[in-house]
């Protein structure tokens, strides 16, 4: 089919209010949120319906015309960023925003997957109900787009990244065939669990319009504080007592270094600075429960007095509060916007709980060994063993020369993480920033059963192609 006659066809699909041709009205659509690239297209598409998604597959897949799925377009890895070359379609699913059920008996929602992710944890506690899922992005990426990338975010501690959230899809095919798997089951032992496959998959091997969630009681009570501490070894060791002593409500558990608090100090007007005296490191927890009277604030309280006895920590405070609960988590989201004022060479890795403190300590001499003055820092959700070790560059440094060593320090920082049998992509996802260094970091056998799957779903390779895999 002739490429223009697709177009036509795709138009009439989704109605006027279904595509934008007009340059300056793409621009937002082309764009990666850290700017690292920006694509070009032929049209962006925008269906209100699953019916239309599956038309315009179907036209796309007769035409041969590339497909990149995209949501809020939040992801900072490129995996919904089109292409330089403008051979395809952007698909974007933000009219697709209907919350089609919640069951509260059954604890699920069933939602379209252009919902924004702070709309539904709204909508989620309207029901008197929770949906954990929490992340900086909240109230502009969108649910398709966090299932497509398995997003993590602060809860997952508690409640699991997203893959965990899930308990069905509903997914355009690259033929166009829809696939109904909106199960609200907890327990289906009739085969492959089809949905973890798109679930993570990036857009490359379908496209989620609908998915099924799981909502969980609402919590009642909550109790945040942030303590200061010495050693980064100190950290790991008071999070095996927090998950000990407060009988597994332990909801977050983020690292904060003092480079960070400080950065943020400087440059994120709001940003307090809780303790009477600067320590190298900060954790801010968070212990919730979905009982009232739960006494979760005295186990926290024991635990800080613990902690203090046994020289884990220097000092804490805990909130008082709502407001200031929201002042403590405030300084976790200024140490990210903070980073944007200098030159940052990001990293979003994992490895074994067990190992975070090693990982920290050893990745930190590799970077400062090869440039004396770089700022790392190493935050998040370490409870989890998920860290971003992003590195400042130094005072004073040439912001472009700084940066054209990405890869150089991506090998020292992921050296180390696959020494301690981690992952170089924690929570981000591939998408085309990471996907041909996963070649390194994954055995042969795990590359040739993912192109394989591509190959399966997608033979004709229009699905996203060129993020998460090679063919």
């Amino acid at each position: 089919m002739d490429i223009e006659a697709a177009l036509e066809r795709i138009k009439a699909v989704v109605g006027a209010r279904g595509w934008i041709a007009e340059p300056a009205d793409q621009e937002p659509y082309l764009i990666e949120a850290r700017r690292l690239w920006r694509g070009a297209t032929r049209l962006v598409v925008r269906p209100a319906s699953t019916a239309e998604v599956a038309a315009v597959v179907r036209i796309c897949a007769e035409a041969r015309l590339p497909i990149v799925p995209q949501g809020g377009n939040t992801g900072l890895v490129g995996g919904g960023v089109p292409p330089e070359d403008g051979t395809n379609i952007v698909l974007a699913l933000g009219r697709m925003n209907r919350i089609r059920a919640i069951d509260p008996v059954n604890f699920t929602m069933t939602v379209e997957a252009g919902c924004i992710l702070a709309h539904l944890q709204q909508a989620a506690a309207e029901a008197d109900r929770l949906f954990p899922l929490s992340l900086g992005a909240e109230g502009s990426c969108q649910i398709g787009g966090n299932l497509s990338t398995n997003a993590g975010g602060i809860a997952v501690l508690r409640y699991g990244n997203t893959r965990e959230l899930t308990l069905g899809l509903e997914v355009v095919l690259p033929d166009g065939r829809i696939w109904d798997g909106l199960r609200g089951l907890r327990k289906d032992n009739t085969g492959y669990d089809l949905k973890q496959l798109f679930i993570g998959g990036e857009g490359t091997l379908g496209i989620i319009t609908a998915a099924t969630l799981k909502l969980f009681p609402k919590p009642r009570e909550v109790e945040t504080a942030f303590l200061g501490l010495a050693r980064v070894e100190d950290v790991m060791t008071l999070f095996a007592h927090a998950r000990a002593a407060t009988a597994d409500q332990l909801t977050a558990f983020e690292l904060i270094p003092r480079a960070a608090l400080d950065l943020a100090l400087v440059h994120v007007p709001g940003t307090i600075d809780p303790l009477a005296a600067p320590y190298p490191w900060y954790v801010l927890l968070e212990i919730s429960s979905s009982q009232t009277e739960s006494g979760i604030r005295a186990l926290l309280e024991r635990l800080l007095e613990t902690a203090l006895e046994e020289n884990l920590v220097a000092d804490g405070v805990i909130a008082e509060s709502g407001p200031q609960a929201r002042e403590l988590w405030k300084i976790r989201e200024a140490i990210v916007e903070a980073q944007l004022y200098s030159g940052s060479i990001k990293h979003d890795v994992s490895v074994p709980v067990s190992r975070v403190a090693d990982f920290i300590v050893r990745a930190t001499a590799g970077v400062t060994e090869r440039l004396p003055g770089i700022r790392p820092m190493a935050f998040g959700h370490v409870g989890d063993g998920n860290i971003h070790f992003n590195l400042t560059q130094p005072e004073g440094a040439d912001t472009a020369a700084y940066l054209a060593r990405w890869q150089e320090f991506n090998d020292i920082v992921h050296g180390v993480v696959r020494e301690l049998h981690g992952s170089i992509s924690a929570e981000h996802g591939v998408g085309r920033l990471k996907r041909d260094e996963i070649a390194h970091y994954k055995s042969p056998v795990e590359i040739e059963l993912m192109r394989a799957v591509k190959r399966t779903f997608d033979p004709a390779n229009i699905m996203n192609p060129g993020k998460l895999v090679s063919l």
